[in-house]
């Protein structure tokens, strides 16, 4: 049953979050483009993108740039920014909702396909979250197909999760509660979980719930509320996902077959009408997460860096933050993870990929959103 008198207001506790989070003084790079402190220079490659929310790094140059209102555009190596490319289905761009994720699986040279996570409406205006692919070629997208739908269709435009993610020869989708609560906890919907699909959609015989009564057989995991940052340690291939929390709680979480994360009936934050709800560690059941936030990130949007233009956060993963608006970096030991440090942005962030150049790119959610790419500066 949902709660009722719960409002969602995700923008509530930002003004004192931002203040909290950078007391620690590091510097805004809106008037000066460079974290002093850090020695970094950080660069508009591109702007006008009315909330960009993801970014993929396409192996014969350039990348692709996906826009919550519902388009993906291509970004040229010479930095010219197309339109809306054709061959996409209608999105249901709402609130959260619209247009998400892209990647591209480990096959691609081979296959071709680029896979695309979106909001997608049925007739009555319900939406939900959907995994579909399609070929590129280079100017369009063509052969678009939907492999995966969750179920069921809810109305409210809020927690969609998206992130796609590839691993051991599987797609992991994450997904919101869609801002119902309790169903996150029900093993007969695909809300608030994470899916893992064969490469087009069918059910990995392997999954933890195939053939229970009353149970999605495509879900990985569960209990979630809302993701909206995952992605593979490439050193241990463990799955690291993180989710946002209520009012206070955002949580890093490492993600393990068939395991049930608790929400909503623990979390390391409260209701946003000041409802109490139990801590994590008052119930061992449920997995607890690694790090937990309060005052709140905002998480999304993650990767891990494995490249040399800056050697001192090598192999950390870096987090992307629309409260924190920056990147949070975060040290990774096998299953353990501590926060180590922040860049600033100066703006809400909802996504950060390290590119081919080894350089860290991030995109600000914003109606004039920004490719921001980020280098070590001068000595």
């Amino acid at each position: 049953m949902k709660y009722s008198s719960v409002r969602f207001r995700e923008s509530f506790f930002i003004s004192v979050a931002t203040t909290v989070l950078f007391a620690i003084g590091l510097s805004g790079c809106s008037q000066n483009p460079q974290n002093p402190e850090k020695n970094l220079q950080i660069e508009e490659v591109v702007g006008d993108l009315d909330h960009p929310w993801s970014l993929v790094f396409m192996p014969e140059g350039g990348m692709l740039i996906t826009e919550r209102s519902g388009a993906i555009r291509h970004l040229s190596e010479s930095k010219e920014l197309s339109g809306p490319l054709g061959g996409l289905p209608e999105v249901y761009a709402n609130g959260q909702g619209g247009m998400l994720d892209l990647t591209l699986p480990p096959d691609y040279s081979e296959s071709g396909w680029v896979y695309i996570s979106f909001s997608e409406p049925d007739e009555e205006g319900k939406a939900s979250t959907a995994l579909g692919r399609a070929k590129f070629d280079g100017e369009r997208f063509n052969d678009f197909e939907v492999i995966f739908r969750q179920e069921p269709k809810i109305d409210g435009p809020n927690h969609f999760g998206g992130r796609v993610v590839f691993r051991d020869g599987f797609v992991f989708l994450m997904m919101g509660e869609r801002y119902q609560f309790d169903p996150a906890q029900n093993l007969s919907n695909h809300l608030g979980t994470i899916v893992r699909l064969n490469h087009d959609g069918s059910v990995p015989t392997g999954n933890p719930f195939v053939g229970r009564e009353n149970a999605e057989d495509e879900i990985w995991s569960y209990g979630h509320r809302n993701i909206e940052a995952a992605a593979v340690d490439p050193q241990t291939g463990n799955l690291w996902e993180a989710e946002m929390g209520p009012k206070g709680g955002d949580e890093l979480n490492l993600i393990k077959k068939g395991e049930n994360y608790g929400w909503p009936v623990v979390s390391w934050g409260i209701h946003y009408d000041g409802g109490l709800i139990p801590d994590p560690p008052t119930r061992p059941e449920f997995a607890d997460a690694a790090i937990h936030w309060t005052p709140v990130i905002s998480p999304s949007g993650m990767d891990f860096y494995t490249g040399d233009l800056f050697p001192q956060w090598k192999n950390h993963m870096l987090i992307g933050g629309l409260t924190a608006k920056g990147i949070v970096i975060v040290e990774v030991n096998g299953e353990q993870a501590k926060e180590v440090d922040r860049i600033d942005l100066d703006a809400r962030t909802r996504e950060v990929k390290q590119g081919p150049d080894g350089a860290i790119y991030a995109l600000t959610d914003d109606s004039s959103g920004k490719l921001l790419k980020i280098t070590p500066g001068k000595e």
